[in-house]
């Protein structure tokens, strides 16, 4: 029995659990507060796609193929060999669970699946693929092996389903309660029956006092709102409430009262402080009449929609939250999937992450199209990089994990390379990947520090590849920036996935296909490896949402009385963005594999577009563009190599006689030597140790700067020297 039960309804990703319950879990631990924590959408997706599952989905499914002359070939194929399906499922299952290895070859011999439609992408995607490993190969196979059976529920079973969605239409900017509500009026449908058995069984088992349910996307409202219903229908002293990012952004200027037939309450922004209050108030003993005290939380009250936000007590620090506490959830049970040769969203779908913040909040908080009015965005506040690494080894031995996925908006960079050194410190194994900002503190010294420590990928907004968009974006950084960036990224072996917008408030056709010219130019000299395309939509809680008229676009208005947060609107330059989706995205595919570079840009569209404006070397000119050195005083020098083998010999010239001194160095990849004057040799053998990544006080250049000057003449001479230019080259950083 635990008196809390914190529910993440069906679904978000296969591969790795959505981290919100985890947060609120991890929180609810410091207050000695017991919970129990569940994400229904891979228990659901496990019971469906296992030998008895699909059995019943095909037996299920009979009674419509007898009834229905209007099922599709591809359908009847898979019916048809729904015994080889039955078959190979539990395998398959437990394969991309990471339980059956061996089952690659299988896989890939051709003769192991059975294989429906999705198959018939599998000439293009081979060279697409390249020479993938085979266990990556047979995870790309068994994937398009599951997307043909969930083709099969979609069209026999159940039209909403999707592996990491349900229902999603009916959350998408439903303005009005009406559709859902009337959904919810209707018979569960062939999931929903099994995601409430798997939801009473646990009631059952926990006897919770107070559900609360995170509904991070639309793809997860319908079902949060049956999982609600059900528990107020079968358990009526249960307390139900909503939190996450579906309702932070959407609901809130909710007012129809129907939605509180379902929730008690709707909680906005951080959880730790509504729920705690929320926790006092249900387990309160006598109960009290009605919440006394709340933090941003919506009820009903005397039959009305009710706001109270009454509480003196302020949010809790990012230190005081406490780690993220993934007990309780099947980690061995998730599945990791290849859908696409798509890098960065193999890093989606593949592999466990553990998820943590660096820092609440966007330290940039400028961007236009961006939410920065909401508490999420706007309360920027980091977390301290040791609490942060101490966190990562909670986690570790909790999860038996060490890959993270660092969930900020934008994180910032001082801060990333705090955590780095942090990582390096402690001699800690991980692997890690985050969102940035392509800005200028990205030194090609600061990506090598950060691959060192085990960032593997970033993934940042380019947005619109135009410099005067960029500045009305006030995304505070040129094209000139992001491709050195990219640049300093990649040559330090960090992929960089881009973030790409189009159809932006008064971005002309020229400015589109100018923009794809820049984007074919970073993908041609392989500083950019992923991308993605997407339009540009325009939100309630944005600048452009807030003030359209300024950015030219005329919104439509609709009554709100449920959620808001996508807004329809008309640019007022009358041009349709539509009709860029299918060429941008098709060129971006090709690019991404290195392959039609070479293409004129009107060969993507099927109707006239502009011959572009952007000089074809513009991106090769920005990166041949020479350093500007500037030394900083307050710059941190570090050096990540080992210490040196020393020889000291005897160098004579024209009767003259003095000491040098070799140091011979090794890493993991080379050995490399250098000579240098045996007293200032003997000078940077004194200060390598103070300088090495292990050192808790990390040196400044300034320091270093003092030191030596102390003994010799003009740093800067000597910090220019060949020796040290070879040490740069090969760990000695200045971050």
């Amino acid at each position: 029995m635990k008196d809390i039960l914190l529910i993440t309804p069906p679904f978000t990703q296969l591969n790795t659990p959505y981290p919100a319950t985890a947060y609120i879990k991890g929180f609810l631990n410091t207050k000695n507060i017991a919970a129990f924590q569940m994400d229904l959408g891979i228990e659901v997706i496990l019971e469906l796609f296992s030998k008895i599952g699909l059995q019943n989905i095909f037996e299920y499914a009979t009674v419509q193929f007898e009834s229905s002359n209007d099922i599709s070939e591809n359908s009847e194929r898979i019916f048809t060999l729904q015994s080889e399906y039955s078959k190979t499922i539990d395998s398959v299952i437990a394969f991309l669970q990471g339980k059956n290895p061996s089952l690659a070859r299988q896989i890939c011999s051709g003769n192991f699946l059975p294989e429906a439609s999705r198959f018939s992408q599998l000439d293009d995607m081979e060279w697409a693929f390249g020479n993938m490993g085979m266990q990556d190969k047979a995870k790309h196979l068994a994937t398009l092996y599951l997307e043909d059976l969930s083709d099969f529920i979609v069209e026999c079973i159940d039209e909403n389903f999707g592996f990491s969605r349900y229902a999603e239409r009916l959350g998408r900017s439903a303005n009005s309660f009406n559709e859902l509500h009337q959904e919810l009026q209707s018979e569960p449908t062939y999931i929903d029956v099994i995601t409430l058995s798997i939801l009473n069984d646990r009631v059952k088992s926990i006897q919770p006092k107070l559900v609360l349910i995170s509904v991070p996307f639309p793809g997860n409202l319908y079902s949060a709102f049956r999982c609600a219903q059900f528990i107020k229908n079968n358990y009526p002293e249960i307390k139900i409430s909503m939190g996450g990012g579906f309702p932070n952004t959407e609901l809130r200027e909710i007012k129809d009262k129907r939605v509180f037939e379902f929730f008690d309450f709707i909680t906005l922004d951080d959880g730790e402080l509504p729920v705690e209050l929320l926790v006092n108030h249900v387990l309160n003993s006598p109960p009290l009449e009605g919440l006394v005290e709340a933090k941003r939380t919506f009820l009903l009250e005397n039959n009305e929609v009710t706001y109270k936000n009454n509480t003196l007590k302020h949010d809790y620090k990012q230190s005081e939250v406490g780690t993220p506490d993934y007990s309780d959830l099947c980690l061995d049970k998730y599945i990791s999937v290849i859908e696409i040769a798509n890098p960065m969203h193999s890093l989606w779908s593949d592999g466990r992450w553990n998820k943590l913040t660096m820092a609440h909040g966007c330290y940039w908080g400028k961007c236009t199209f961006c939410d920065i009015s909401l508490d999420y965005i706007k309360i920027y506040e980091p977390v301290a990089a040791k609490l942060l690494v101490d966190r990562m080894e909670e986690l570790m031995l909790q999860t038996g994990e060490n890959g993270f996925h660092f969930v900020d908006e934008a994180a910032p960079p001082a801060l990333m390379r705090e955590v780095a050194l942090e990582i390096l410190r402690r001699d800690l194994v991980v692997t890690w990947w985050t969102n940035i900002r392509f800005e200028k503190s990205f030194t090609y010294d600061l990506c090598l520090l950060l691959k060192t420590s085990g960032c593997i990928a970033v993934s940042g907004g380019l947005e619109v590849a135009s410099d005067r968009l960029l500045q009305l974006i006030k995304k505070g950084v040129t094209l000139e920036q992001v491709a050195k960036v990219t640049r300093n990224l990649t040559e330090s072996g960090i992929m960089v996935h881009a973030y790409l917008m189009y159809g932006y408030p008064t971005q002309t056709i020229q400015e589109t296909i100018d923009s794809l010219e820049m984007v074919r130019q970073l993908f041609e000299l392989g500083v950019l490896q992923s991308g993605f395309w997407h339009q540009f939509a325009m939100t309630a809680h944005s600048p452009v949402g807030l003030d359209p008229e300024a950015f030219g676009v005329v919104p439509e208005k609709n009554e709100i009385t449920f959620a808001n947060n996508d807004i329809n609107f008309k640019d007022k330059t009358g041009i349709n963005h539509d009709k860029f989706s299918f060429g941008l995205k098709k060129s971006l595919f090709n690019y991404m594999h290195g392959i039609c570079f070479d293409y004129e840009l009107q060969d993507w569209f099927d109707f006239k577009i502009p011959r572009t404006k952007i000089d074809p070397d513009y991106i090769s000119n920005c990166l041949q563009q020479e350093q500007v050195f500037t030394l900083k005083p307050n710059a941190k020098i570090v050096w990540l190599g080992m210490n040196p083998i020393l020889e000291i010999f005897t160098k004579s010239k024209k009767g003259n006689s003095w000491e040098m001194m070799k140091l011979f160095f090794h890493d993991k990849k080379v050995s490399f030597e250098i000579v240098l004057e045996k007293e200032k040799g003997e000078w940077l053998v004194r200060m390598l140790p103070s300088l090495s990544v292990k050192n808790q006080a990390v040196s400044t250049l300034g320091q270093l700067k003092t030191s030596y000057e102390s003994d010799f003449e003009d740093f800067e001479l000597f910090w220019y020297s060949k020796p040290i230019e070879t040490l740069k080259e090969n760990g000695l950083l200045l971050i």
